[in-house]
């Protein structure tokens, strides 16, 4: 059977994925919701109702030191970075990608404190576009073009 992984920092916790579902009836797959089409602040209330639920089960199994950094499927590769005053850095690449941890941290060292902590103007929960501003969008984005593995 395929693993999906759940790694951490001092160690890897792995699932076994089941069988696949049954395909949905034709009356529900007219119905259903392509991922892509949810609106952003729903996307974002289930990524984050994953990544809580991974670290609370990780802390659950290896105790208080451990940290939940990332996890695999086979067709993506969540990263994730927790800054100590909350804040959740979160990046989807593909599934084959080493760890992207570095660029979330520099993102937040970055754009984040430069353009949206510095910036007592910045709109920093926008529902409908995340933290709308700018020139943190631009900054962002210029990094992560730079990098290696985006093609």
């Amino acid at each position: 059977a395929p693993r999906n992984t759940l790694a951490s920092t001092s160690g890897v916790v792995v699932a076994v994925h089941s069988e696949p579902p049954p395909p949905l009836p034709l009356q529900q797959r007219e119905r259903a919701q392509p991922m892509s089409e949810l609106p952003f602040d729903e996307e974002a209330k289930l990524v984050y109702g994953v990544i809580l639920s991974l670290r609370n089960m990780i802390r659950k199994l290896s105790g208080r030191d451990e940290q939940f950094v990332n996890y695999r499927t086979s067709t993506y590769k969540l990263h994730l970075y927790e800054t100590l005053s909350g804040y959740k850095f979160v990046m989807l690449s593909d599934h084959a990608t080493d760890s992207l941890r570095f660029v979330l941290r520099q993102i937040y060292t970055g754009p984040f404190l430069e353009y949206v902590v510095r910036n007592p103007l910045a709109a920093m929960d926008s529902r409908e576009r995340g933290i709308d501003n700018e020139y943190f969008r631009a900054s962002t984005d210029r990094l992560v073009r730079g990098l290696s593995v985006f093609p």
